[in-house]
């Protein structure tokens, strides 16, 4: 189907419209509520946007006033777009939250955002909010999409009585909910989202409807047409998400299957067999693994064909790269370990179909790259941050290069500071931080560059690598800085190592806390091999000398890992001290 371009007023709004118009009884959403097992509860764009439209009129009546906050707190299902949605067709501001802040947090949130109105999934969202609702008189109305979790008393809603009220409403009052409609401008926030960070409190980010909309139809997404397949599974509190499993579908059209949980994933992938797939860079390495494992059962005989196989598919892959030449041979051998290989290793993990597959949200392990390059698939790179929309440089086809997170679109800016820092400026760009100047001051310096807070380089033909994070620089005590990615990237190219956490800061020597890969068999020597492996690629200050065995993986229940399954330094470091403390016992002589 041909790529959908909404009215050049550029707004979620217009852009909407637009879709519903063209694409009207497609589907749009798909979710897995009060399903089990396979299929999946969908709508149209049209049923959708009918919701869209009451669910605003609802909250125009409850007296959401343009400009106000909606706070939600759900999981990934069509109730959450669209409460999001008619927030924004309210003339209001929706704000997704994550679902793993802390009671702290969320107080934080309401006290500095004070929305009129929450949208809460169930019982469980309904504790996380207990005490701020308690505290928080800003909030108003309490909206619960499981109807079983209203609790006794005034102030909270039933979501099917919030669209059916929302209809009369809109029957009633026509021309005051266009209104409302018609004032929404391209400058006008489209959502704030509330960063978790590092240290500190959340810091609430402004995206504004132009800057949805540069990252949404920006030449790095172009070839992305409507009607294609998607899974979403990231929050919606994510800006990659937002973007890719939210703005990107109602501004060109395509069928998103939302999935409540990122356990679901892999399930979600071999049932709906999309034809576009976003994974953070530990979705990619739990897919290569799989890859990884299938092949170990295989004999010897197809095992070499398989490796024969990988070998032309990342040969075809490097050969599509910018500045590359497909040539007929390679073609034919690709076609062959396609046909012989590739297509059934793809298929096994849902992945078949795919025509544009991406990784954002940090530095993918170039040997997952290649590692999936040699499956026929080229994973193209988003590189950006949620005060960029997700949209600083990105890649697709014909204009990638592995290992690179691909060149900025015309319109963004991006240069390397003097300390290797990436600056950027453009029209994704956000204006700052909700109510809080002094730290939106520190985000721009004064010729007004952001400050990304990563360290890169940008090649000759404009490709931008990141390397690392500036802040998560490890200066070891000989006044060495490293890299802390570098290294536990190497250290995960083993099957046996599924995630490492490096420390180092102010001690002589590096030191590792591994996690090991359960589907592949494990011994004392198999994991010194794996170290020494990883060590054999770096000098000296970069090798780790002393390493720990945990007994469990790291996940986001545990709170190790973000929402977006990327390692919690800080608090890793804390939980792990003890740990950390026993390797560097009787320290090893500095060399």
């Amino acid at each position: 189907m041909d790529f959908v371009v909404a009215p050049a007023d550029r707004t979620l709004v217009s852009g909407l419209a637009a879709t519903v118009a063209a694409l009207g009884d497609a589907p749009a959403y798909s979710d897995k509520v009060g399903i089990s097992g396979e299929g999946w509860r969908t709508c149209s764009w049209t049923e959708l946007y009918a919701d869209v439209l009451a669910a605003a009129a609802g909250l125009i009546r409850l007296g959401v006033n343009p400009g106000d906050r909606v706070a939600i707190m759900a999981s990934n299902r069509t109730e959450h777009v669209i409460a999001d949605l008619g927030a924004v067709h309210a003339g209001a501001v929706p704000m997704s939250i994550y679902s793993t802040f802390s009671t702290r947090q969320v107080n934080f949130i309401a006290g500095h955002a004070e929305p009129i109105v929450v949208v809460l999934e169930g019982a469980v969202e309904l504790a996380a909010w207990a005490n701020t609702l308690e505290q928080n008189s800003s909030i108003q109305t309490v909206i619960l999409l499981d109807p079983e979790a209203i609790p006794a008393g005034s102030g909270y809603l039933g979501w099917p009585q919030l669209i059916a009220a929302g209809h009369t409403f809109r029957a009633v009052k026509p021309e005051k909910c266009q209104a409302r409609i018609d004032a929404v401008k391209a400058d006008d926030p489209v959502t704030i989202l509330y960063t978790s960070g590092s240290t500190g409190d959340p810091k609430g980010v402004v995206i504004s409807h132009a800057n949805m909309w540069f990252a949404s139809v920006g030449p790095g997404e172009a070839e992305i047409s409507a009607g294609i397949d998607s899974v979403s599974y990231l929050p919606y509190a994510h800006i990659s998400e937002r973007l890719l499993g939210m703005y990107l579908p109602q501004t060109t059209g395509g069928h998103v299957h939302q999935v409540a949980n990122t356990n679901d994933v892999d399930a979600a992938l071999r049932e709906v067999r999309p034809l576009m797939f976003f994974g953070v860079p530990r979705i990619w390495e739990n897919l290569a693994a799989r890859v990884s494992s299938e092949i170990a059962t295989h004999d010897p005989k197809r095992r070499a064909v398989i490796a024969e196989a990988m070998a032309d598919g990342l040969a075809w892959v490097e050969a599509k790269q910018f500045g590359e030449t497909m040539t007929p041979a390679l073609q034919a051998a690709y076609d062959v370990a396609d046909r012989t290989a590739l297509r059934e290793l793809r298929g096994n993990v849902g992945l078949d179909r795919v025509l544009w597959a991406g990784v954002g949200g940090a530095p993918m392990p170039i040997h997952i790259t290649r590692f999936m390059a040699g499956l026929g698939i080229a994973v193209y790179d988003i590189y950006g941050m949620t005060e960029t929309t997700a949209s600083i440089s990105s890649s697709g086809s014909g204009d990638f290069r592995l290992g690179s997170v691909g060149r900025p679109p015309e319109g963004n800016q991006v240069r390397v500071a003097d300390d290797g820092e990436l600056l950027v400026k453009g029209p994704a760009v956000s204006t700052g931080y909700f109510r809080q100047a002094d730290a939106t001051a520190e985000l721009f310096d004064e010729e007004g560059w952001l400050h990304t807070g990563d360290i890169g380089r940008i090649d000759a033909d404009g490709f931008v690598f990141v390397t690392d994070r500036k802040k998560e620089l490890i200066i070891t005590s000989l006044g060495k800085n490293i890299a802390p990615s570098n290294v536990e990237s190497l250290l995960t190219q083993h099957p046996l190592i599924s995630q490492a956490l490096v420390f180092g800061d102010n001690r002589p020597y590096l030191v590792a806390l591994l996690t090991l890969n359960p589907a592949v068999g494990a011994d004392p020597p198999t994991v010194i091999e794996a170290v020494a492996q990883a060590n054999s690629h770096l000098s000296r200050p970069e090798q780790v000398r002393r390493y720990a065995v945990l007994p469990d993986e790291w996940s986001p229940e545990s709170g190790a890992l973000t929402a977006t399954l990327k390692l919690r330094r800080r608090h890793l470091y804390e939980r792990y001290a003890e740990e950390i403390a026993r390797l560097y016992s009787d320290e090893l002589p500095a060399k």
